[in-house]
């Protein structure tokens, strides 16, 4: 689900290729639905799980979105919702003025505590939540420094390199060090809530 169709297209296209190559289990099917999130194309109460992964926080009336989550969440159904954790997102705030005001990019930075909230105004009850991508904020902030869109960097790419040679192989020392940077500097929270 997204707005942008030519997004939804990389997706088809790549659960296709996913699929010639063995890597969908057996049954298993997929979907791309083009549409806004605060109005999804959804009939009330149509999942047992949804979710609203680093999307809050590009929509100007987040609340309408969350809504939506609510509305189209079956009783007793989970959402998990990740959104940029407080002091990384400060961070990349305060070093490149690019990184949020371009755009379709972040229009604020939430607390955990303004999150649960707001998704409690809504009638969720909230559950529990963790940090991950602890290993992504470094990466973040280099790029602030450089200039968020200076893809060209030597100490930026080789950083996305490592990321990127990270979610692949996942190795021990990765993981290690990422499960010990997840509560400090964890890039995103994800908070659980559920539609009584």
């Amino acid at each position: 689900f997204d707005m942008d169709q030519s997004e939804l297209d990389n997706v088809a296209a790549m659960f296709v290729a996913m699929d010639k190559a063995g890597e969908v289990p057996l049954g298993a099917s997929g979907e791309t639905v083009q549409g806004t999130a605060l109005d999804m194309p959804f009939e009330d109460a149509s999942f047992d799980r949804v979710i609203a992964a680093e999307v809050l926080e590009h929509i100007p009336d987040d609340m309408a979105a969350m809504r939506e989550v609510f509305r189209v969440l079956k009783p007793g159904g989970v959402a998990a919702v990740t959104v940029p954790s407080f002091l990384p997102e400060r961070i990349c705030w305060a070093l490149d003025e690019d990184y949020h005001t371009a755009p379709g990019g972040h229009v604020r930075i939430y607390t955990l505590a303004e999150l649960s909230a707001k998704l409690k105004s809504i009638g969720f009850e909230i559950g529990p939540h963790h940090h991950a991508h602890g290993l992504h904020a470094p990466y973040w902030w280099i790029k602030c420094a450089v200039g968020v869109n200076n893809d060209d960097h030597p100490i930026a790419k080789a950083y996305h390199e490592l990321l990127v040679w990270d979610i692949m192989k996942r190795p021990a020392a990765t993981r290690i060090a990422e499960a010990l940077l997840n509560p400090i500097i964890g890039k995103s929270v994800v908070l659980y809530v559920k539609k009584p």
